[in-house]
């Protein structure tokens, strides 16, 4: 998105990774299986993530690999290829022995299995992996699948983070977006939450679903405050092109039914001022958390910065040894006999150049708010300063950037506008392609 632009139209916006995903493709499947079946680089952290498709119903705005139709025995299906793929991940070289330093159960809806399946997914996971050294094991949860039993499961399990999956608690805007839960099912959770003592608890919120207004946004954030979590995160909504809203404008040609971006920047601007009010600090332009020397994002942040991921369930994204990859796509690849014979379910790969790593770790880490010429100085050997000296000169004009020494920091209009800032770092084959 470029930064001028005011409406909220169909297309990727949210920046994840680089190269963009439209350039991986299966051609790096050699580089893959090598990188699988070398001894990991030294020194470098590795993370497990965990993907669990299920949902109750279908967000309108959603665009990840997610299923509403599955019954009992599909769902047993998937999660015994699951704990397959990881026994298989387990085993191999690259995986070289280390411990897990983050695991990550997301989704579509981690939190849509039973206490009775996540206890036997666990106590299949535990006979080839091991989470217990990691400093951080986050689970994502929809507020209407929790129950109390479920939440103690959880904590049991030891996971040490639960990402609240709340967006609004307006029950006609949850109706409207697609939603499955209603916000009494929130409220109901949150003492559930509360009883167990997770050590970390992140709100998610999306500013500019359909059917919000300057009042029921204020009401959102007096109400994220009185539940006082460890962190909140706000999303700007967006309309990555397979939301059912972007299929909608696309083929109807209807108007966009989004707040424009001035709108929701106004919106987490007022955020991100009354959380600071109440004792809250800026963690990156999306998240505030409570107290900075307890609540660290140790997935998010060890990404950024290069770590080793090993990717599990279908289309899930990872990376290992230097190459980004991707899992078969579809259920029935995924599913089907390559696990059987002892394969990994890889679909396409990408092998980043050193340059490329670089402009990667720019771009997230700048997402944080700030970056550190220093950092880069001694991990690439580049002064990103001159590098990209331009760029910095004109993000320091438009307001967006302040540099003091070596610190580059984001000021409250650029961390608005995050990732719009990003793609000017791209390499001129990649400027302007699909993101996605």
């Amino acid at each position: 998105m470029a930064t001028d632009s005011t409406k909220t139209e169909v297309g990727s916006y949210f920046i994840s990774n680089y190269p963009p995903f439209s350039q991986w493709s299966e051609a790096y499947a050699d580089d893959l299986n090598t990188a699988m079946h070398s001894p990991p680089r030294e020194g470098v952290p590795l993370g497990l993530y965990l993907h669990v498709p299920f949902c109750r119903k279908r967000c309108k705005f959603c665009y990840f690999r997610v299923y509403t139709d599955k019954n009992a025995q599909e769902v047993e299906t998937y999660v015994s290829a699951l704990v397959k793929e990881i026994e298989l991940v387990s085993q191999t070289e690259a995986m070289g022995g280390r411990p897990f330093r983050f695991v990550y159960f997301g989704g579509g809806t981690p939190s849509f299995l039973s206490p009775k399946q996540l206890k036997r997914l666990e106590d299949r996971l535990r006979t080839s992996i091991s989470w217990d050294q990691a400093e951080e094991v986050t689970f994502e949860c929809e507020p209407g699948t929790l129950r109390e039993s479920k939440v103690k499961a959880l904590r049991d399990m030891g996971v040490t983070r639960l990402s609240l999956g709340v967006e609004n608690f307006f029950d006609h805007i949850l109706e409207e977006n697609g939603r499955a839960h209603l916000s009494k099912e929130v409220y109901t959770a949150w003492e559930w939450i509360e009883a167990a003592k997770f050590p970390n608890v992140n709100i998610d919120l999306i500013a500019g679903m359909v059917g919000e207004t300057w009042d029921t946004w204020k009401e959102n954030i007096r109400k994220v405050l009185e539940f006082s979590p460890e962190s909140v995160t706000i999303y700007q909504m967006e309309l990555p092109f397979n939301t059912v809203y972007s299929q909608d404008i696309l083929g109807n040609k209807i108007e966009t039914p989004v707040a424009d971006w001035p709108m929701k920047r106004a919106w987490v601007s007022y955020a991100f001022d009354e959380l600071a009010k109440a004792g809250y600090s800026v963690s990156s332009a999306y998240t505030m958390v409570k107290d900075p020397s307890k609540v660290n994002f140790s997935y998010r942040d060890n990404l950024f910065g290069g770590s080793d991921l090993l990717a599990t369930g279908v289309a899930s994204f990872g990376h290992i040894s230097g190459i980004h990859y991707q899992n078969k796509t579809e259920w029935a690849d995924y599913t089907g006999t390559l696990l059987d014979k002892g394969e990994l379910p890889l679909k396409r790969a990408y092998r980043p150049t050193p340059e490329q790593l670089l402009i990667r770790e720019t771009i997230l880490l700048l997402k944080r708010g700030y970056l550190d010429a220093d950092y880069f100085r001694q991990k690439f050997g580049v002064e990103i300063l001159e590098k990209w000296s331009d760029i910095w000169k004109q993000y320091q004009e438009e307001g967006f950037v302040t540099i003091n020494g070596d610190r580059i920091e984001l000021t409250r209009d650029g961390l608005l506008r995050a990732d719009g800032l990003l793609p000017p770092f791209f390499e001129p084959q990649f400027q302007g392609v699909r993101y996605t």
